[in-house]
């Protein structure tokens, strides 16, 4: 099996946040765009788009990513949409996954091989689990979307290595170099591709005293946290000034 035109749509989870890379649009490389690069080994007309862009929600995802990747008319096409929406209690997920459902519909009616995700347990997380409950709601929406509309889904709630915050980034909140090579690997693995990715290897884990805890807290919610909730309170996203890395389909060295 082989794809000639891959489109990645969502959110920082797709756009690549926490795997930096200065020579990439945005400084960012990520899961897709690993994916990507091993897709484009397999047939010389491969082309990539990318409009992923952070701090978007479901909604902001379909209205203005969904015509654009249809236009391009691929044959793979990577959706992760609703991760901005679940934490926010005033959402209804069921009407939210409903809009989401509408969307993948459109995506698998076109032939096109679709991939969609699961949230992550949240479990490990003192900041994230009290919404345990609704991450596991909007998954039972997705596997049904998916068995309804014929999409694969990447189950991330399952994925216990996750549980080890050396696959996420120091801000808590987005996946590490080694947490979006591990998804690469995922994805095409469940795309059932052979590739020659591999896991990255993690620094030991050192031993670290309760004061040293707390300070690392401390410094934590001062630069990430603080910020976080300041955009939310007033409207504003970490993408507003964005544009997508990939906006067109090409290869990775444009």
């Amino acid at each position: 099996m082989t794809f000639h035109r891959y489109v990645a749509l969502g959110d920082s989870f797709t756009e690549g946040v926490g795997d930096p890379d200065p020579a990439r649009p945005n400084g960012v490389r990520g899961w897709a765009d690993r994916v990507a690069e091993v897709l484009s080994s397999m047939t010389p007309d491969f082309g990539y788009a990318n409009l992923a862009i952070r701090g978007r929600k479901l909604d902001g995802i379909i209205e203005e990513q969904l015509e654009p990747a249809l236009e391009m008319r691929p044959d793979l096409v990577t959706i992760y949409a609703g991760a901005n929406d679940i934490l926010r209690p005033s959402v209804d997920l069921d009407r939210l996954c409903e809009r989401y459902a509408a969307a993948i519909a459109r995506l698998t009616a076109t032939g096109a091989r679709v991939l969609v995700w699961t949230a992550f347990d949240p479990g490990g997380s003192a900041l994230y689990r009290p919404a345990r409950g609704r991450f596991a709601v909007y998954n039972e929406h997705v596997r049904e979307m998916a068995d309804l509309h014929g999409a694969d889904v990447v189950d991330f709630w399952r994925l216990r290595e996750y549980r080890d915050w050396r696959l996420w980034d120091t801000d808590r909140m987005h996946m590490s170099p080694a947490g979006h090579q591990r998804m690469a690997i995922e994805v095409l693995e469940t795309l059932g591709l052979p590739h020659p990715l591999a896991p990255l290897p993690l620094a030991e884990l050192a031993a670290a005293t309760r004061a040293a805890r707390l300070r690392a807290d401390a410094e934590w919610t001062r630069t990430f946290l603080v910020p976080w909730v300041h955009r939310r309170l007033t409207g504003r996203s970490s993408g507003d000034l964005l544009a997508p890395r990939w906006p067109e389909l090409s290869s990775l060295e444009g």
